[in-house]
């Protein structure tokens, strides 16, 4: 078994959580998300991240909005729905129960 394997895994499935919390300071473009998360060492690419982006589109936590650009086509910004933003007050919660849990296993001394 690779240890790679499944910290792709664990990467996978924080990455969601990730890029709602990027949202959530403001409205943002999808290359400076992959900049962001590339920076953080969350291997992302774009064949990655334009799908989970319209899958939280489609589920209604996420809009978006077209912003001309001077150097280009339009750029399309995402942000946050009332509902995207409740769906991530709930993910903050689980990630904080996560890291108790971790850290209390953790730091648990062997009962021998």
């Amino acid at each position: 078994m690779k240890v790679e394997n499944t910290q792709v895994q664990m990467r996978k499935g924080i990455l969601e959580y990730c890029i709602l919390e990027i949202i959530a300071r403001g409205e943002v473009y999808a290359s400076d998300m992959l900049e962001e998360l590339t920076a953080a060492k969350m291997i992302v690419v774009e064949g990655t991240l334009y799908p989970l982006l319209t899958r939280l589109k489609n589920a209604g936590l996420l809009d978006y909005s077209w912003v001309e650009s001077t150097s280009g086509p339009p750029r399309k910004y995402y942000k946050l729905t009332p509902t995207g933003s409740e769906f991530l007050e709930q993910l903050r919660q689980t990630w904080q129960e996560l890291v108790d849990s971790t850290t209390f296993i953790i730091n648990r001394k062997k009962s021998n």
